[in-house]
Protein backbone atom coordinates (compact mmCIF):
# COMPACT_ATOMS: atom_id res chain seq x y z
CA UNK A 1 0.00 0.00 0.00
CA UNK A 2 1.35 3.38 -0.97
CA UNK A 3 1.80 5.84 1.91
CA UNK A 4 1.15 9.48 1.16
CA UNK A 5 3.68 11.52 3.07
CA UNK A 6 5.24 14.98 2.99
CA UNK A 7 8.58 16.39 4.10
CA UNK A 8 9.61 19.64 5.79
CA UNK A 9 13.26 20.71 5.82
CA UNK A 10 14.42 23.37 8.25
CA UNK A 11 17.87 24.70 7.30
CA UNK A 12 18.91 26.54 10.44
CA UNK A 13 22.14 28.12 11.61
CA UNK A 14 22.80 25.55 14.33
CA UNK A 15 20.90 22.49 13.10
CA UNK A 16 19.23 21.07 9.98
CA UNK A 17 16.04 19.09 10.59
CA UNK A 18 14.26 16.86 8.07
CA UNK A 19 10.82 15.72 9.20
CA UNK A 20 8.58 13.21 7.39
CA UNK A 21 4.89 13.03 8.17
CA UNK A 22 1.34 12.69 6.91
CA UNK A 23 -2.15 13.71 7.96
CA UNK A 24 -4.09 11.09 9.93
CA UNK A 25 -7.87 10.59 9.75
CA UNK A 26 -8.42 13.21 12.50
CA UNK A 27 -6.66 15.92 10.54
CA UNK A 28 -3.62 15.83 12.86
CA UNK A 29 -0.01 15.47 11.71
CA UNK A 30 1.54 12.06 12.28
CA UNK A 31 5.34 12.21 12.29
CA UNK A 32 6.83 9.15 10.57
CA UNK A 33 10.49 10.00 10.91
CA UNK A 34 12.85 12.80 11.87
CA UNK A 35 16.54 13.37 11.18
CA UNK A 36 18.82 16.11 12.34
CA UNK A 37 22.42 17.11 11.76
CA UNK A 38 24.72 19.88 12.91
CA UNK A 39 24.43 22.73 10.46
CA UNK A 40 27.79 23.59 8.94
CA UNK A 41 27.91 26.26 6.27
CA UNK A 42 24.99 28.44 7.40
CA UNK A 43 25.64 31.78 9.08
CA UNK A 44 22.80 33.86 10.52
CA UNK A 45 20.24 31.98 8.47
CA UNK A 46 22.13 32.42 5.19
CA UNK A 47 24.07 29.69 3.34
CA UNK A 48 27.73 30.71 3.16
CA UNK A 49 29.30 27.33 2.35
CA UNK A 50 27.44 25.29 -0.26
CA UNK A 51 29.48 22.06 0.05
CA UNK A 52 29.15 21.91 3.85
CA UNK A 53 25.42 22.68 3.72
CA UNK A 54 24.79 19.92 1.14
CA UNK A 55 26.60 17.43 3.41
CA UNK A 56 24.57 18.50 6.45
CA UNK A 57 21.28 18.28 4.50
CA UNK A 58 22.18 14.79 3.26
CA UNK A 59 22.99 13.64 6.80
CA UNK A 60 19.66 14.88 8.18
CA UNK A 61 17.72 13.42 5.24
CA UNK A 62 19.43 10.00 5.48
CA UNK A 63 18.68 9.83 9.21
CA UNK A 64 15.01 10.72 8.61
CA UNK A 65 14.74 8.15 5.80
CA UNK A 66 16.25 5.42 7.97
CA UNK A 67 13.95 6.44 10.82
CA UNK A 68 10.80 6.27 8.69
CA UNK A 69 11.84 3.56 6.23
CA UNK A 70 10.76 5.85 3.38
CA UNK A 71 12.53 7.68 0.57
CA UNK A 72 12.48 11.49 0.49
CA UNK A 73 11.83 13.21 -2.84
CA UNK A 74 10.23 16.63 -2.63
CA UNK A 75 10.75 18.94 0.37
CA UNK A 76 9.24 22.21 1.64
CA UNK A 77 12.05 24.49 2.82
CA UNK A 78 12.03 27.47 5.16
CA UNK A 79 13.88 30.67 4.40
CA UNK A 80 15.09 33.23 6.93
CA UNK A 81 18.21 35.33 7.37
CA UNK A 82 19.04 38.97 7.76
CA UNK A 83 18.38 39.72 4.08
CA UNK A 84 14.60 39.32 4.60
CA UNK A 85 12.59 42.52 4.83
CA UNK A 86 8.92 43.34 4.55
CA UNK A 87 6.98 46.31 3.23
CA UNK A 88 3.39 47.45 2.82
CA UNK A 89 1.90 48.15 -0.54
CA UNK A 90 -1.56 49.05 -1.85
CA UNK A 91 -2.69 48.19 -5.34
CA UNK A 92 -5.91 48.07 -7.36
CA UNK A 93 -7.41 46.74 -10.55
CA UNK A 94 -10.32 48.13 -12.55
CA UNK A 95 -12.63 45.32 -13.60
CA UNK A 96 -13.94 45.18 -17.17
CA UNK A 97 -17.45 44.23 -16.15
CA UNK A 98 -18.79 45.46 -12.81
CA UNK A 99 -22.05 43.53 -13.47
CA UNK A 100 -20.20 40.26 -12.86
CA UNK A 101 -19.27 39.21 -9.34
CA UNK A 102 -15.65 39.25 -8.18
CA UNK A 103 -14.02 35.82 -8.55
CA UNK A 104 -10.73 34.05 -7.84
CA UNK A 105 -9.23 35.27 -11.12
CA UNK A 106 -9.65 38.91 -10.09
CA UNK A 107 -7.79 38.25 -6.82
CA UNK A 108 -5.04 36.39 -8.71
CA UNK A 109 -4.74 39.26 -11.17
CA UNK A 110 -4.36 41.74 -8.32
CA UNK A 111 -1.76 39.57 -6.52
CA UNK A 112 0.22 38.99 -9.73
CA UNK A 113 0.30 42.73 -10.30
CA UNK A 114 2.09 43.15 -6.94
CA UNK A 115 4.70 40.56 -7.99
CA UNK A 116 5.67 42.95 -10.80
CA UNK A 117 6.73 45.63 -8.31
CA UNK A 118 10.24 46.87 -8.98
CA UNK A 119 12.54 45.85 -6.14
CA UNK A 120 16.07 46.93 -5.31
CA UNK A 121 18.71 45.24 -7.50
CA UNK A 122 19.27 41.64 -6.41
CA UNK A 123 16.00 41.39 -4.48
CA UNK A 124 13.00 39.22 -5.17
CA UNK A 125 9.47 39.04 -3.74
CA UNK A 126 8.92 35.87 -1.68
CA UNK A 127 5.37 36.33 -0.39
CA UNK A 128 2.50 38.65 -1.32
CA UNK A 129 0.01 38.42 1.56
CA UNK A 130 -3.29 40.31 1.13
CA UNK A 131 -4.40 42.09 4.32
CA UNK A 132 -7.85 43.46 3.57
CA UNK A 133 -9.71 44.47 0.44
CA UNK A 134 -11.70 47.50 -0.68
CA UNK A 135 -14.47 47.23 -3.26
CA UNK A 136 -15.57 50.54 -4.85
CA UNK A 137 -14.31 52.41 -1.80
CA UNK A 138 -16.03 50.14 0.76
CA UNK A 139 -13.23 49.29 3.17
CA UNK A 140 -12.27 46.44 5.54
CA UNK A 141 -13.54 43.54 3.41
CA UNK A 142 -11.89 40.22 4.29
CA UNK A 143 -13.38 38.12 1.48
CA UNK A 144 -14.47 40.02 -1.64
CA UNK A 145 -15.40 36.94 -3.72
CA UNK A 146 -19.04 37.03 -4.79
CA UNK A 147 -19.40 40.81 -4.41
CA UNK A 148 -20.22 43.27 -7.19
CA UNK A 149 -17.81 46.12 -7.92
CA UNK A 150 -15.74 47.86 -10.58
CA UNK A 151 -12.61 48.74 -8.61
CA UNK A 152 -10.93 46.10 -6.43
CA UNK A 153 -8.23 47.39 -4.08
CA UNK A 154 -6.12 45.68 -1.44
CA UNK A 155 -3.39 46.36 1.09
CA UNK A 156 -0.58 43.85 0.87
CA UNK A 157 2.16 42.69 3.19
CA UNK A 158 5.08 41.98 0.86
CA UNK A 159 8.04 39.87 2.01
CA UNK A 160 11.27 40.44 0.09
CA UNK A 161 14.54 38.48 0.07
CA UNK A 162 17.84 38.33 -1.78
CA UNK A 163 17.79 36.43 -5.07
CA UNK A 164 21.28 34.99 -4.49
CA UNK A 165 20.36 33.60 -1.04
CA UNK A 166 17.20 31.98 -2.40
CA UNK A 167 19.14 30.51 -5.35
CA UNK A 168 21.83 29.15 -3.01
CA UNK A 169 19.20 27.33 -0.93
CA UNK A 170 17.69 25.92 -4.15
CA UNK A 171 21.13 24.82 -5.31
CA UNK A 172 21.84 22.99 -2.02
CA UNK A 173 18.51 21.14 -2.19
CA UNK A 174 19.10 20.09 -5.79
CA UNK A 175 22.69 18.98 -5.19
CA UNK A 176 21.57 16.95 -2.16
CA UNK A 177 19.44 14.94 -4.61
CA UNK A 178 16.11 16.44 -3.54
CA UNK A 179 13.39 18.40 -5.28
CA UNK A 180 12.25 21.80 -4.05
CA UNK A 181 8.50 21.73 -3.51
CA UNK A 182 7.96 25.12 -1.95
CA UNK A 183 9.80 27.86 -0.08
CA UNK A 184 8.10 29.50 2.86
CA UNK A 185 9.16 32.19 5.31
CA UNK A 186 10.30 30.53 8.55
CA UNK A 187 8.39 32.77 11.00
CA UNK A 188 5.21 31.97 9.02
CA UNK A 189 5.92 28.23 9.30
CA UNK A 190 6.57 28.50 13.06
CA UNK A 191 3.37 30.49 13.52
CA UNK A 192 1.34 27.73 11.84
CA UNK A 193 2.79 25.23 14.30
CA UNK A 194 2.46 27.09 17.62
CA UNK A 195 -0.27 29.76 17.39
CA UNK A 196 -3.98 29.17 17.81
CA UNK A 197 -6.63 30.79 15.63
CA UNK A 198 -7.91 32.79 18.64
CA UNK A 199 -4.45 34.23 19.31
CA UNK A 200 -4.08 35.34 15.68
CA UNK A 201 -7.50 37.03 15.92
CA UNK A 202 -6.78 38.76 19.25
CA UNK A 203 -3.34 39.97 18.15
CA UNK A 204 -0.08 38.18 18.92
CA UNK A 205 3.65 38.49 18.25
CA UNK A 206 5.48 35.24 17.58
CA UNK A 207 9.14 35.32 18.48
CA UNK A 208 11.21 32.43 17.15
CA UNK A 209 14.66 32.58 18.76
CA UNK A 210 16.99 30.43 16.70
CA UNK A 211 20.74 29.98 16.73
CA UNK A 212 21.57 32.65 14.16
CA UNK A 213 18.48 34.83 13.89
CA UNK A 214 15.39 35.83 15.83
CA UNK A 215 12.30 35.81 13.62
CA UNK A 216 9.23 37.88 14.38
CA UNK A 217 5.72 37.52 12.96
CA UNK A 218 2.83 39.72 14.13
CA UNK A 219 -0.83 38.76 13.61
CA UNK A 220 -3.99 40.74 14.26
CA UNK A 221 -7.59 39.94 13.20
CA UNK A 222 -6.32 36.64 11.85
CA UNK A 223 -4.07 38.36 9.29
CA UNK A 224 -0.27 38.62 9.20
CA UNK A 225 0.59 42.27 9.79
CA UNK A 226 4.35 42.47 10.18
CA UNK A 227 7.40 40.23 9.78
CA UNK A 228 11.02 40.89 10.63
CA UNK A 229 14.25 38.94 10.95
CA UNK A 230 16.68 40.20 13.61
CA UNK A 231 20.26 39.02 12.93
CA UNK A 232 20.93 37.86 16.51
CA UNK A 233 20.07 34.57 18.19
CA UNK A 234 21.36 32.06 20.71
CA UNK A 235 24.71 31.96 18.91
CA UNK A 236 25.72 35.49 19.93
CA UNK A 237 24.92 34.68 23.57
CA UNK A 238 27.30 31.69 23.39
CA UNK A 239 29.89 33.92 21.68
CA UNK A 240 29.62 36.46 24.54
CA UNK A 241 30.09 33.75 27.18
CA UNK A 242 33.11 32.43 25.26
CA UNK A 243 34.71 35.90 25.14
CA UNK A 244 33.67 36.97 28.64
CA UNK A 245 34.90 33.82 30.37
CA UNK A 246 37.81 33.04 28.01
CA UNK A 247 36.68 29.48 27.31
CA UNK A 248 36.08 27.45 24.15
CA UNK A 249 32.74 27.51 22.32
CA UNK A 250 31.69 23.96 23.23
CA UNK A 251 32.07 24.75 26.93
CA UNK A 252 30.28 28.09 26.54
CA UNK A 253 27.30 26.37 24.88
CA UNK A 254 27.11 23.73 27.65
CA UNK A 255 27.35 26.41 30.33
CA UNK A 256 24.50 28.36 28.72
CA UNK A 257 22.22 25.32 28.46
CA UNK A 258 22.96 23.84 31.90
CA UNK A 259 23.43 26.85 34.15
CA UNK A 260 22.40 29.86 32.06
CA UNK A 261 19.67 32.22 33.21
CA UNK A 262 18.38 35.49 31.77
CA UNK A 263 17.82 36.92 35.26
CA UNK A 264 21.01 37.67 37.26
CA UNK A 265 19.18 38.21 40.58
CA UNK A 266 18.50 34.47 40.74
CA UNK A 267 22.08 33.40 41.48
CA UNK A 268 23.88 33.78 44.77
CA UNK A 269 27.43 35.18 44.79
CA UNK A 270 28.99 31.95 46.03
CA UNK A 271 27.60 29.67 43.28
CA UNK A 272 30.61 28.64 41.21
CA UNK A 273 31.08 26.22 38.35
CA UNK A 274 34.47 24.75 37.52
CA UNK A 275 35.50 24.22 33.89
CA UNK A 276 38.33 21.84 32.99
CA UNK A 277 41.34 23.65 31.54
CA UNK A 278 42.73 22.92 28.09
CA UNK A 279 45.35 20.16 27.97
CA UNK A 280 47.12 20.24 31.30
CA UNK A 281 46.08 23.78 32.24
CA UNK A 282 44.41 24.67 35.53
CA UNK A 283 40.60 24.44 35.61
CA UNK A 284 38.70 27.76 35.43
CA UNK A 285 36.17 28.87 38.01
CA UNK A 286 33.22 30.97 36.90
CA UNK A 287 30.51 32.40 39.15
CA UNK A 288 26.97 31.77 37.96
CA UNK A 289 26.14 35.38 38.77
CA UNK A 290 28.71 36.59 36.20
CA UNK A 291 27.46 34.05 33.70
CA UNK A 292 23.87 35.25 33.94
CA UNK A 293 25.01 38.91 33.80
CA UNK A 294 26.66 38.21 30.41
CA UNK A 295 23.54 36.38 29.16
CA UNK A 296 21.19 39.03 30.55
CA UNK A 297 22.97 41.89 28.76
CA UNK A 298 22.68 40.21 25.35
CA UNK A 299 19.11 38.95 25.82
CA UNK A 300 17.95 42.43 26.85
CA UNK A 301 19.46 43.77 23.61
CA UNK A 302 17.60 41.18 21.48
CA UNK A 303 14.27 41.68 23.29
CA UNK A 304 14.54 45.47 23.03
CA UNK A 305 15.09 45.22 19.27
CA UNK A 306 12.04 43.00 19.01
CA UNK A 307 9.99 45.41 21.11
CA UNK A 308 11.01 48.26 18.80
CA UNK A 309 9.65 46.22 15.86
CA UNK A 310 6.40 45.57 17.76
CA UNK A 311 6.05 49.31 18.43
CA UNK A 312 6.84 50.07 14.76
CA UNK A 313 3.88 47.88 13.84
CA UNK A 314 1.75 50.12 16.10
CA UNK A 315 1.04 47.96 19.19
CA UNK A 316 0.56 51.11 21.29
CA UNK A 317 -2.51 52.18 19.27
CA UNK A 318 -5.71 50.87 20.82
CA UNK A 319 -6.93 49.39 17.52
CA UNK A 320 -3.68 47.50 16.87
CA UNK A 321 -3.12 46.24 20.43
CA UNK A 322 -1.76 42.70 20.64
CA UNK A 323 -4.15 41.27 23.24
CA UNK A 324 -2.60 37.77 23.24
CA UNK A 325 0.86 39.25 23.89
CA UNK A 326 4.03 37.37 22.89
CA UNK A 327 4.65 33.69 22.16
CA UNK A 328 8.27 32.53 22.39
CA UNK A 329 9.48 29.50 20.46
CA UNK A 330 12.67 28.10 18.91
CA UNK A 331 15.64 26.64 20.77
CA UNK A 332 16.51 29.98 22.39
CA UNK A 333 13.13 30.11 24.15
CA UNK A 334 14.30 27.36 26.50
CA UNK A 335 16.65 29.73 28.33
CA UNK A 336 15.74 29.86 32.02
CA UNK A 337 13.67 32.90 33.16
CA UNK A 338 13.45 34.27 29.61
CA UNK A 339 9.64 34.48 29.80
CA UNK A 340 9.83 36.64 32.95
CA UNK A 341 12.44 38.93 31.38
CA UNK A 342 10.37 39.43 28.20
CA UNK A 343 7.29 40.24 30.32
CA UNK A 344 9.34 42.69 32.39
CA UNK A 345 10.78 44.55 29.36
CA UNK A 346 7.63 44.66 27.21
CA UNK A 347 4.85 44.56 29.79
CA UNK A 348 3.09 42.03 27.51
CA UNK A 349 1.70 38.59 28.43
CA UNK A 350 4.17 35.90 27.37
CA UNK A 351 4.04 32.13 26.96
CA UNK A 352 6.33 29.48 25.47
CA UNK A 353 4.95 28.00 22.21
CA UNK A 354 5.06 24.22 21.74
CA UNK A 355 4.17 22.72 18.33
CA UNK A 356 2.08 19.91 19.88
CA UNK A 357 -1.43 21.21 19.08
CA UNK A 358 -1.36 19.91 15.49
CA UNK A 359 0.55 16.69 16.19
CA UNK A 360 -1.14 13.29 16.60
CA UNK A 361 -1.57 12.15 20.21
CA UNK A 362 1.04 9.38 20.05
CA UNK A 363 3.85 11.60 18.74
CA UNK A 364 7.28 11.46 20.35
CA UNK A 365 7.24 14.11 23.14
CA UNK A 366 10.69 15.27 21.95
CA UNK A 367 9.17 16.57 18.68
CA UNK A 368 6.76 18.76 20.66
CA UNK A 369 9.74 20.85 21.82
CA UNK A 370 10.02 24.52 20.76
CA UNK A 371 13.26 23.45 19.00
CA UNK A 372 11.17 21.82 16.25
CA UNK A 373 8.50 24.52 15.82
CA UNK A 374 9.76 25.62 12.38
CA UNK A 375 10.27 22.05 11.14
CA UNK A 376 6.73 21.04 12.21
CA UNK A 377 5.33 24.20 10.55
CA UNK A 378 7.12 23.38 7.29
CA UNK A 379 5.77 19.81 7.44
CA UNK A 380 2.23 21.21 7.92
CA UNK A 381 2.78 23.44 4.88
CA UNK A 382 4.00 20.43 2.87
CA UNK A 383 0.99 18.33 3.95
CA UNK A 384 -1.55 21.03 3.03
CA UNK A 385 0.17 21.61 -0.34
CA UNK A 386 0.20 17.86 -0.98
CA UNK A 387 -3.53 17.73 -0.26
CA UNK A 388 -4.17 20.61 -2.68
CA UNK A 389 -2.11 18.94 -5.38
CA UNK A 390 -4.06 15.70 -4.94
CA UNK A 391 -7.40 17.54 -5.10
CA UNK A 392 -6.29 19.35 -8.27
CA UNK A 393 -5.17 16.05 -9.83
CA UNK A 394 -8.50 14.38 -8.96
CA UNK A 395 -10.37 17.27 -10.58
CA UNK A 396 -8.16 17.04 -13.68
CA UNK A 397 -8.64 13.26 -13.96
CA UNK A 398 -12.39 13.65 -13.57
CA UNK A 399 -12.49 16.32 -16.26
CA UNK A 400 -10.42 14.17 -18.63
CA UNK A 401 -12.84 11.25 -18.12
CA UNK A 402 -15.76 13.51 -19.00
CA UNK A 403 -14.03 14.72 -22.15
CA UNK A 404 -13.27 11.14 -23.17
CA UNK A 405 -16.89 10.11 -22.63
CA UNK A 406 -17.81 13.00 -24.89
CA UNK A 407 -21.64 12.60 -24.58
CA UNK A 408 -23.75 15.71 -24.45
CA UNK A 409 -25.81 14.44 -21.50
CA UNK A 410 -22.65 13.80 -19.58
CA UNK A 411 -21.42 17.24 -20.55
CA UNK A 412 -24.60 18.70 -19.06
CA UNK A 413 -24.28 16.63 -15.92
CA UNK A 414 -20.64 17.63 -15.70
CA UNK A 415 -21.73 21.25 -15.78
CA UNK A 416 -23.91 20.56 -12.72
CA UNK A 417 -21.50 18.45 -10.75
CA UNK A 418 -18.28 19.97 -11.89
CA UNK A 419 -15.95 20.11 -8.91
CA UNK A 420 -14.50 23.51 -8.22
CA UNK A 421 -11.10 23.57 -9.82
CA UNK A 422 -8.39 23.82 -7.19
CA UNK A 423 -7.00 27.32 -7.27
CA UNK A 424 -3.25 27.55 -7.51
CA UNK A 425 -2.08 29.86 -4.79
CA UNK A 426 0.07 32.75 -5.89
CA UNK A 427 2.79 31.10 -3.86
CA UNK A 428 2.65 27.83 -5.83
CA UNK A 429 2.98 29.85 -9.02
CA UNK A 430 5.94 31.65 -7.54
CA UNK A 431 7.64 28.38 -6.59
CA UNK A 432 7.12 27.11 -10.14
CA UNK A 433 8.72 30.26 -11.52
CA UNK A 434 11.57 29.82 -9.05
CA UNK A 435 12.00 26.18 -10.09
CA UNK A 436 12.27 27.14 -13.75
CA UNK A 437 14.67 29.89 -12.78
CA UNK A 438 16.88 27.44 -10.84
CA UNK A 439 16.77 24.86 -13.63
CA UNK A 440 17.92 27.44 -16.15
CA UNK A 441 20.61 28.68 -13.76
CA UNK A 442 22.26 25.28 -13.62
Amino acid sequence: MEINYSVGLDIGTTKIVAIIGRENEYGKIEVLGIGQSKSLGVHRGVVNNITQTIKSIQQAVEQAEANAGLKIGTVVVGIAGQHIRSLHHSDYITRADSEEVINEEDLDKLCNQVYKLVMLPGEEIIHVLPQEYKVDGQAEIKEPIGMYGGRLEANFHVVVGQVSSIKNVGRCIKSAGLELGNITLEPLASSDAVLSKEEKEAGVALLDIGGGTTDLAIFKDGIIRHTAVIPFGGGVITEDIKEGCSIIEKQAELLKIKFGSAWPGENKDNEIVSIPGLRGREPKEITLKNLSKIIHARVVEIVEQVYTEIKTYGHEEQKKKLIAGIVLTGGGSQLKHLKQLVEYITGMDTRIGYPNEHLAGDSDPEIASPLYATAVGLLMNAVSNGGKAKAAKAVKDQEEELVLAGHEEEEELAGLNKPTRERKSVFDKWSEKLKDFLDNAE
